[in-house]
């Protein structure tokens, strides 16, 4: 974004947020991330909100939304995911202001005059030269349609829309139509339901019921089923063919329309009540102000100096918005079981977000990770097993491990209380014993029989690398569990599990480093070339190194044997023994130059999730000062204010916590105790937790020289390690740091972050 539009868009969002006592909540701008891969949602929706209100204009994009002014708005729908790669998934219940003509169901228009804040999107379809407004409650939206025509003006809602349709019956990642109802109950109110199924996660069928009010009552209508307009008619039951309605206004107060429309995946009646008790009213600027505060509560929980410039300030607190938008609270929305407890959904992936996402949640929001994590083994104890992934009510689907298990032992670790941590590890044994059969992308450990024989999972099965070692993990947090529930036979097995990454570990070289993670068939043998292609009847073959990439190039995009990732990239993510992975390597010189390679020949990936604790790795071998370089240079070259500020898709807000927690000057090592601590953004960050006790950050001279950490004090005692633990910081206090020019010679030297070889275990 060039510099005067920033402003404008910020002068607009100051402008918002006179009502609402703004503070932190001016500072996120929902367009980062818009362009490019970051494929955010740009639309209005409240902290780990249900209703996503918000424009379509294309039907392929996992938002709906391009910023592309060429592509038309075909209607703004209600439940949308944020960041997500793949296929897409919802766009349902499309709402669409319309003027003049009313011959077809199909309408679209350009936008003009577009404009974002928080809890706000507004833009004129310029076809009809019709402003539409839109703020948000939790399950409810208020939108306001300004009409400027004189012909006829109608609001359009279409059953039938929604995100990548595809005509090939159950097409992989394709969303498919199954039915749709609507029924004009007066005429200020109507409501029905559409039922889709697949998506993104190959999801069975999930509902979306709507009810929608008006504050003046439309003068007629006319109801559709399939293409076929039937005037005044009430009802349009479902027999699987696409319903709407179409709700004529001929004499407009004001020449305004204002509509409450509130969704629930449980009946239209529950839709209703959820308008009722959400938006009681019909003050637009009340409801926007409403929403702005919600947020304003969260992001208020950290608070960095005021001096630091609008650019950082509103790629830090953008970067939080993210991160709290998914997964979605469902709490009482659930169709499939009880309504009593907690129920979240948009898990979307597990595999993106527990490296920072849910740390980020449990440092800044414990309450709502208790919940997430609660309703995670509310999906267990109904559905069988944990999620990786969920959406519309479904598991599905796997990339790697089960990495719920990381999520569960971050939160014990951490000691978040109100979980049932012996539920926990029965679910998560479920996860390591017993193979999911049939679709292993669902749920559960693919090729789990072979990673129990033959302590890895072989080529017989895909992603047969990156699998071995996030079940190595996934083991090691089993474990952890397992020995603080007092479950010692199950903590021997699983934390000597932990160390099966190293039964595909090779000593071969490539580009002056030793060993790999490499795949072997299921005879124990190692595999030195994939099949590719057959050209002219001959099958080619293609030598498989370290940074070869079989997919999409001879197999799916599913089917390598590392997911999204090379080999360079996987043999550094062991996160729970780094030191081993530092002895394999050679040692500390060793490792240095391996991860110097890594990024000076530019074979790390910003955009990868596996290689997000990558860059502070140099922590393991005493040099925090070039984790700090690293990170710095990460974040100066791919992160930004601008639309296209999100460096890869932002994956529910992975990308973003990500940058969040650096700018903090932490980052926390998934499913262990302590964050690591490099250089900050900010001269000043305070956490106001919800236990009442601050904790503050501290960085004195810190400036574009003074980059590097000196030495640190934690509440005015010398503070020698790089890493800090979490009960470190919940019992508050200040964390300060000496900030120099050139790197400090002692400071996090001599005690390196834990790593299970290094560690006592004990009987």
């Amino acid at each position: 974004m060039k510099k005067h539009v920033f402003l404008i868009l910020v002068g607009f969002v100051f402008f918002l947020q006179t009502k609402s006592n703004a503070q932190n909540h001016r500072f996120v701008d929902p367009m980062i991330g818009s362009e490019g891969l970051g494929n955010v949602f740009v639309g209005p929706s409240c902290p780990y909100g249900m209703i996503k209100p918000g424009p379509d204009n294309d039907l392929n994009a996992n938002s709906g939304f391009t910023t592309d002014m060429t592509k038309p708005i075909y209607g703004f729908s209600q439940v949308h995911v944020s960041g997500t790669g793949g296929g897409a998934k919802y766009g349902n219940v499309s709402i669409m202001p319309i003027s003049g003509d009313f011959e077809t169901i199909k309408q679209e228009s350009l936008r003009e005059n577009e404009k974002v804040a928080l809890g706000y999107y507004s833009a004129v379809l310029k076809k009809w030269n019709i402003k539409t407004e839109i703020t948000t409650s939790d399950r409810a939206a208020f939108y306001k349609f300004v009409f400027n025509s004189n012909t006829k003006n109608a609001i359009k809602v279409d059953l039938g829309r929604y995100l990548d349709e595809s005509i090939i019956p159950d097409g992989r990642e394709a969303q498919q139509f199954v039915g749709s109802q609507v029924e004009v109950i007066s005429d200020t109110e109507v409501r029905g339901y559409t039922k889709i199924r697949g998506g993104w996660n190959n999801g069975g069928t999930y509902t979306v019921y709507f009810s929608a009010v008006f504050d003046q009552p439309f003068t007629n209508f006319s109801t559709w089923k399939g293409s076929t307009f039937f005037p005044n008619e009430k009802n349009q039951v479902d027999n699987g063919k696409k319903t709407g309605a179409m709700l004529f206004f001929e004499s407009l107060a004001n020449k305004t329309v204002n509509m409450k429309i509130g969704i629930s995946f449980i009946s239209t009646l529950k839709a209703r009540e959820n308008i009722d008790k959400e938006i009681p009213h019909w003050d637009f600027n009340k409801e926007l102000a409403e929403t702005q505060q919600k947020w304003e509560d969260l992001l208020k929980r950290v608070e960095v100096e005021k001096e630091a410039s609008v650019e950082k300030k509103t790629m830090f607190y953008t970067g939080l918005y993210h991160t709290m938008l998914m997964p979605v609270d469902r709490t009482g929305e659930n169709p499939l079981w009880e309504n009593d407890s907690p129920y979240y959904d948009d898990f979307y992936a597990i595999w993106d977000t527990y490296r920072s996402s849910s740390p980020l949640i449990t440092l800044l929001d414990p309450k709502r990770e208790i919940d997430i994590v609660n309703a995670m083994l509310q999906i267990y104890k109904r559905d069988g097993y944990l999620p990786e992934a969920r959406s519309g009510n479904s598991n599905g689907r796997t990339q790697g491990g089960s990495n719920a298990e990381v999520v569960i032992a971050d939160a014990f670790v951490k000691g978040l209380e109100g979980i049932n941590y012996k539920l926990a590890l029965e679910a998560m044994l479920k996860d390591a014993l017993y193979p999911p059969g049939g679709n292993e992308e669902k749920e559960g450990r693919g090729g789990l029989v072979d990673y129990n024989r033959l302590g890895y999972v072989s080529t017989d099965y895909v992603r047969s690398g990156n699998r071995t070692l996030e079940y190595s993990y996934n083991d090691y947090c089993l474990a952890i569990v397992a020995k603080g529930t007092k479950r010692k036979g199950e903590y021997w097995r699983f934390i000597k599990q932990a160390d099966n990454w190293q039964n595909l570990w090779r000593d071969i070289e490539d580009n002056g480093s030793r060993g790999f993670i490499m795949p072997k068939d299921s005879n124990r043998k190692w595999v030195d070339s994939i099949q590719c292609a057959a050209n002219n009847g001959k099958i080619s073959y293609v030598p498989y190194t370290p940074l070869a990439q079989d997919w999409p190039n001879c197999v799916c995009w599913w089917c390598g044997v590392f997911y999204e990732a090379s080999s360079w990239e996987y043999s550094l993510s062991v996160p729970h023994d780094v030191a081993m992975l530092i002895k394999k390597t050679g040692g500390n010189e060793a490792f240095k130059k391996r991860l110097n390679t890594l990024f000076d020949k530019q074979f790390y990936n910003v955009a990868n999730e596996p290689s997000f604790l990558s860059p502070n790795l140099y922590h393991w071998i005493g040099r925090p000062d070039l984790s700090n370089d690293r990170i710095h240079q990460i974040i100066d070259k791919n992160y930004n204010s601008s639309r296209n500020g999100i460096p890869g898709n932002d994956d529910s807000g992975a990308m973003s916590s990500w940058l969040a927690f650096h700018m903090m000057g932490l980052y926390p090592n998934a499913g262990q105790s302590y964050y690591l601590i490099n250089s900050p953004y900010f001269k000043q960050t305070v956490i106001h937790q919800e236990n009442g006790k601050d904790f503050t950050i501290k960085a004195k001279n810190l400036s574009d020289k003074n980059k590097y950490i000196k030495s640190v004090t934690l509440n005015g005692v010398a503070f020698e390690n790089a890493f800090i633990e979490h009960s470190d910081i919940v019992a508050g206090g200040v964390l300060e740091f000496e900030m120099a020019a050139t790197p400090s010679k002692t400071w996090g030297t001599k005690q390196v972050p834990p790593s299970k070889s290094d560690q006592i275990i004990e009987e």
